[in-house]
């Protein structure tokens, strides 16, 4: 494969509509971003009992991660919103967003 056959996949591949892509690689970006949201939501929470980062900011990661997890819940529901999925990876998504949805209540009570 030659790099012009390179370069016209990847243009190719970026401008795919997020519909068109497979399910399981959209439910492992969901699980990603949903696990690097809550990893960023935790960092202000170990901080406020072990004080291991002395930076006045640190609540801007509870944001971020917030932020974050709202992506992963928007693709999970943009899979099963999808047309034609199996019954499992339907399920996934729904176990996924439940799962993400329940982080995001429990990051907003605290």
């Amino acid at each position: 494969m030659g790099l012009k056959e390179l370069i016209s996949l990847t243009i190719n591949y970026a401008t795919m509509s997020w519909m068109e892509q497979d399910e399981n690689k959209l439910l492992q970006r969901s699980f990603f971003f949903g696990m690097i949201g809550i990893l960023f939501c935790m960092v202000p929470l170990f901080n406020r009992n072990f004080h291991f980062w002395d930076w006045g900011n640190i609540n801007l990661l509870t944001g971020i991660g917030i932020g974050v997890q709202l992506f992963a819940l928007s693709i999970a529901v943009l899979v099963i919103r999808k047309r034609k999925i199996s019954y499992d990876t339907k399920n996934k998504a729904q176990r996924m967003s439940i799962a993400l949805t329940v982080a995001l209540i429990f990051f907003f009570m605290i």
